[in-house]
């Protein structure tokens, strides 16, 4: 009787052991079942999008402090061309949206005295436009706001 329960114990832990070997596997490879793991890749336009966060951000920071502002960044203007995820998107809805958006960050540069109504714009024109096309930024893009 001993023996039996003795090779049940050893078999139940190498079973065990067995199965946490393939979780460990399937973690390292990221693979379960088949399924493949897939690197998510950014399209052209959302690594535009990204930079041109990160640039207001800065922007946001030099309008508080009252520094000067700069020059329009161009690569903004990429934003007609860019290529979506979606490319359908790029439709005339969006077309008109980005168009707002550029002619709202030009306004910063050209008149700095209203710099901060401006910039608020420009953040305006970003989630009126994700309400419809992409709304997962919106809170994120609100932070950008000039209070």
């Amino acid at each position: 009787m001993r023996k039996t329960i003795v090779l049940c114990l050893v078999s139940l832990l190498a079973f065990s052991c067995n199965k946490k070997q393939e979780e460990v596997q399937e973690k390292e490879t990221g693979s379960s079942g088949g399924k493949k793991f897939e690197m998510y890749e950014m399209s052209e336009m959302s690594m535009l999008m990204e930079q041109m966060y990160a640039d207001n951000e800065r922007l946001k920071q030099r309008i508080i402090q009252g520094d000067t502002i700069g020059k329009f960044p161009n690569h903004f203007l990429k934003i007609h061309k860019a290529v979506m995820t979606d490319k359908q998107e790029n439709d005339a809805f969006f077309k008109e949206h980005a168009a707002a958006f550029i002619k709202a960050q030009e306004l910063i540069y050209e008149d700095p005295k209203n710099a901060k109504a401006h910039f608020n714009e420009s953040v305006d024109a970003c989630i009126q436009c994700h309400q419809v096309k992409c709304g997962g930024p919106i809170a994120r893009i609100k932070k950008l706001y000039i209070k």
